[in-house]
């Protein structure tokens, strides 16, 4: 029985590998016919969103075989070498792609770069940056070292509702146990329930969620990265169709309705369109030309989702969300989207109901439903949305009542009040007769 499942497995990967081949082929036949040329109008701004590089688990499971630091070369969720030197190639492919937009020099009024107070996203930004500004001329400091400090600008994840996306939303953790409660989302659970319950006995962890899933299987993805052994138990099922479903389905959770969308990633999406039209009006300061996120594989596929534009899968090491603006001759700012995955050229996504190139205008009408007016206005929970026990209607019903006679003891004051200044006026009046 072993055999023949490794065999299916054997099978699996091959059929894999074949796909990503035809993928690669496609792409370099794609690229060689050069889309940015074909795009009307000149390239004026980019903002670029991608993932950190190779990293180390974050937290393997109980029952792991490889669950001691001496089995790796880096710390638990820390960047590695491979995942410097990917972001380092990343930076070099940016450095050619935009290189009418930035000097070879480094200058901060041309470029901005955002990284989520982790690690190993500011790591990666840091790598990326050595790749995409190599000292030249006055920048050189040290002739032994080509690199030069450039800033990566961060706030902590709690205040974040850009790039991390991690600042408090009470509406949107509504909203999102309102998803989960779902039929559909029910039924799927129900679906898989064997295989959670196969997860949860054998990693000594308990795996009730598909979000809980993707993280086991993000484990055995490195471990098998790294060549390290799987239990049997976790070789039965890792790259299974059933556990690759639910751990790619686990990246359309935080996104998968537009009031979810709406919470979780609008706030960058207005970021980028906003910013868009503010250097379309020439009214950019800094008049910069390329804005970087660093960020996850949940920020990419966030976004694609918000765009409607994500299949599902899980967004591989520097996988590269490109955001580009283009104006024609008629001083039209149009918008287009990349995705840079695992292939050498990224790949022009067709924007819905718009294609390739979409007017910035247009842009702004299409995704009107997920750009928040004030986002820190809709996340607050009004009592409509409560319930009961939420709401705390009893205690909200006894301030009501405190409040009440509060303004019934003011009036009464106000009332005897004006009563003794009649009574004092009476008096003066009197005497003056």
């Amino acid at each position: 029985m072993q055999a023949v499942l490794m065999m299916r497995k054997d099978s699996c990967y091959c059929l894999k590998a074949f796909v990503l081949l035809v993928i690669s082929i496609w792409c370099l036949e794609v690229g060689s016919t050069d889309v940015q040329t074909s795009l009307p109008g000149q390239l004026k701004f980019a903002h670029v969103i991608y993932r950190h590089g190779d990293r180390m688990p974050v937290d393997p499971y109980p029952t792991d075989p490889w669950n001691d630091r001496k089995y790796w070369p880096t710390g638990w969720g820390q960047l590695t070498n491979r995942g410097k030197l990917q972001h380092y190639e990343l930076g070099k492919w940016l450095r050619k792609r935009y290189s009418s937009l930035l000097d070879t020099k480094y200058d901060n009024e041309q470029i901005y770069v955002q990284s989520t107070d982790v690690e190993r996203t500011l790591m990666s930004a840091e790598s990326n940056l050595a790749g995409l500004y190599e000292p030249v001329g006055d920048d050189v400091w040290n002739a032994q070292i080509k690199w030069q400090p450039i800033p990566v600008h961060t706030v902590p994840e709690k205040e974040d509702a850009i790039v991390a996306a991690k600042a408090p939303c009470p509406a949107f953790e509504y909203y999102l146990e309102n998803f989960m409660n779902s039929e559909k989302y029910r039924s799927l659970l129900a679906r898989y329930k064997n295989l959670f319950d196969y997860l949860s006995n054998n990693s000594g962890r308990a795996v009730q969620t598909f979000i809980d899933a993707q993280y086991l299987n993000n484990t055995l993805f490195i471990e098998t990265l790294y060549n390290r052994t799987l239990p049997v138990w976790a070789q039965k099922v890792y790259g299974s169709p059933d556990l690759t479903f639910i751990s790619n389905f686990a990246f359309s959770i935080n996104t998968h309705t537009r009031k979810l969308a709406r919470l979780k990633t609008g706030p960058l999406l207005k970021d980028v369109l906003n910013r868009f039209e503010i250097k379309h009006k020439k009214q950019l300061k800094p008049d910069r030309n390329v804005f970087i996120y660093s960020a996850h594989d949940t920020t990419v596929a966030n976004l694609l989702n918000t765009l409607k534009l994500f299949q599902f899968h899980s967004p591989p090491y520097t996988a590269c969300i490109l955001l580009e603006l283009r104006v024609d001759d008629k001083d039209t700012p149009f918008v287009s989207v990349f995705y840079k995955n695992t292939t050498a050229e990224p790949l022009p996504m067709n924007i819905p109901g718009c294609g390739i190139s979409c007017p910035l205008a247009k842009m702004f009408e299409l995704y009107e439903e997920v750009l928040p007016e004030n986002w820190v206005d809709e996340c607050k929970r009004s009592t409509l949305t409560m319930t009961y026990e939420e709401a705390n209607l009893g205690a909200a019903t006894g301030i009501l009542i405190g409040i009440i006679a509060i303004l019934l003891l003011a009036s009464y004051g106000l009332m005897i009040y004006y009563r003794r200044r009649d009574y004092k006026m009476h008096n003066s009046y009197a005497q003056m007769a």
